[in-house]
């Protein structure tokens, strides 16, 4: 008996269903989207009961690349009056995300604005407004939707708008708008206080206004938010201290950091420093102890540089073709990396134009030689 009224609830549910809806799935079978969209659509004039069905379809196209048949779907659904209220938001969105797959981006932000107003999908519109306000570089109006989000979701977004302000102080800096720069900087860091974009500028900005001593306190803030970026303020703030004349304090500096994070950009300042200030034999020693603990290929490289002065002959030559080995392969590595989704490349992006995260482009920390390595080696 429990089969049979299995089989029979089988057999009622199998006859509630239209016979273009099996055509339609055979025609997807086969490979027909076409004439699939065709039947799809028909039903839809006569029973809106497979909305969900044209909503899962026109996703489907869309990530497919065929945006012009998701569009279609979606704007066939619109079109009904027998629509739910809620099926009729979630047509508007995915017609939304067609169009912003289309490049049509003011189309988009119409919908996504519409439905904000009557409180529809309004989060996922939040985002995606946001998405486009970034595209369109509107970065007003996308701290505006990023706020709104915040309310939303309940979610901080500290970190991203305080990257928005940084771009609105970039675009001001290229305007030749120091005083609102500084003020976009200053509300970055109102946002987000571990925002090492918005410090960075800020020390840059002290710097080419003369105030040195201010910039050099300015960059070392980089050390307690992100130390992973040292190697983008140790460069400026050498020259701060240069300007300054104050080496033994930069000599200071520099120990601290290599002890603290032995890594290329502090120890390579070290070595250049200890070689112009004290001679050629101090970069030697600690070069060779740093090699010993930590064997890195831009060490080796400075070891060779150090050790050329005193050579010549063939062994000079020997020297230059063994540095200049290293320094191509070090050239073809990429010097910063995605944490998120791992695109690499030479220079700094503070949004990854991988997967468009903010703030997870870093330098890459080079790692110890794989032929010296032991197993108290750390990254350097």
């Amino acid at each position: 008996m429990a089969k049979q009224e299995t089989r029979r609830k089988q057999e009622e549910g199998a006859a509630g269903l239209r016979p273009d809806y099996f055509r339609g799935l055979n025609y997807l079978i086969n490979e027909q989207p076409d004439k699939a969209i065709e039947v799809f659509v028909r039903m839809l004039e006569v029973d809106s009961d497979t909305v969900e069905t044209h909503l899962a379809l026109g996703s489907l196209f869309r990530r497919r690349g065929e945006v012009d048949r998701a569009i279609r779907i979606h704007q066939n659904l619109i079109a009904r009056p027998t629509l739910s209220l809620d099926q009729r938001n979630q047509a508007l969105l995915e017609l939304g995300q067609d169009y912003m797959r289309a490049g049509l981006l003011d189309r988009a932000e119409s919908l996504f604005l519409e439905l904000i107003e009557v409180n529809g999908q309004a989060t996922p519109a939040l985002r995606l407004l946001c998405d486009i306000y970034q595209q369109e570089k509107e970065w007003d109006k996308a701290i505006d939707m990023a706020r709104k989000l915040e309310g939303a979701t309940g979610k901080k977004l500290n970190s991203l708008i305080a990257q928005y302000y940084c771009e609105i102080a970039d675009q001001a800096r290229v305007q030749k708008d120091n005083v609102r720069a500084a003020q976009m900087i200053k509300r970055a860091l109102s946002a987000d206080s571990g925002c090492v974009r918005a410090t960075i500028m800020q020390g840059d900005m002290e710097r080419g206004g003369g105030d040195c001593k201010a910039a050099l306190q300015t960059y070392q803030r980089v050390e307690a938010q992100d130390p992973e970026y040292l190697s983008e303020v140790i460069p400026p703030m050498l020259g701060c201290y240069h300007a300054l004349e104050n080496p033994t304090e930069m000599m200071d500096y520099l120990k601290k950091l290599v002890q603290k994070y032995p890594r290329i950009v502090p120890i390579s300042a070290l070595v250049e420093f200890l070689r112009n200030q004290y001679g050629e034999h101090d970069a030697m020693v600690f070069v060779t102890d740093h090699l010993q603990k930590q064997p890195t290929l831009t060490g080796l490289v400075s070891m060779i540089d150090l050790q050329l002065a005193g050579s010549d002959g063939n062994a000079q030559s020997s020297l230059l073709m063994i540095k200049e080995g290293i320094e191509k392969l070090l050239k073809e590595n990429p010097l910063y990396r995605c944490n998120h989704c791992g695109f690499s490349g030479k220079s700094i992006h503070w949004q990854c134009p991988g997967c468009k995260t903010w703030g997870s482009v870093k330098p890459i920390q080079m790692q110890a030689l794989p032929c010296m390595q032991s197993k108290n080696t750390q990254r350097v």
